[in-house]
């Protein structure tokens, strides 16, 4: 079977233009990328969790927050390692100031022995959709552009 995350993408309409809600990866491989970095709130479930309540779920350990409205379903998008993403949008404000996120632990610096944990997500911030295409991961760009398109 083939892995499967689910997130939520939450949007705002500021100023008659939208604005996305975006994290960045916490830990060290992720420290220094910007550029084709960035995601929503995701993560992976099993078979015995309904997709979306994996993706409240996830959000609420990355961010520390709750979401709340009208959700959207958007189309699911298959990563070419085959994992398949699942997502919702709903319109709400997040504080990008108060992320509290959910911790993991990896062997760190590599091959040292020694075990760290690093935050699953280091920082939260709202971008337009043009700028939200350039900072998230290439393959989660679908979902930005069904929204959009869901939004007009």
């Amino acid at each position: 079977m083939a892995k499967q995350a689910a997130g939520i993408l939450v949007y705002r309409r500021k100023n008659k233009n939208q604005e996305v809600f975006l994290v960045h990866p916490g830990g060290p491989i992720y420290k220094n990328k910007d550029l084709g970095a960035w995601q929503f709130p995701k993560g992976e479930f099993e078979n015995d969790e309904k997709p979306f309540d994996a993706a409240k779920r996830e959000f609420a350990e990355e961010t520390g927050q709750q979401v709340s409205g009208e959700f959207i379903e958007l189309k699911s998008v298959k990563y070419k390692s085959g994992k398949i993403i699942y997502a919702w949008a709903v319109e709400c404000d997040v504080d990008q100031n108060k992320i509290e996120s959910n911790l993991f632990s990896i062997e760190w610096p590599p091959k040292s022995g020694k075990q760290q944990e690093f935050p699953e997500v280091d920082r939260g911030e709202w971008f337009s959709i043009a700028e939200a295409k350039k900072k998230i991961l290439p393959a989660l760009v679908p979902f930005l552009d069904e929204l959009l398109e869901k939004l007009q």
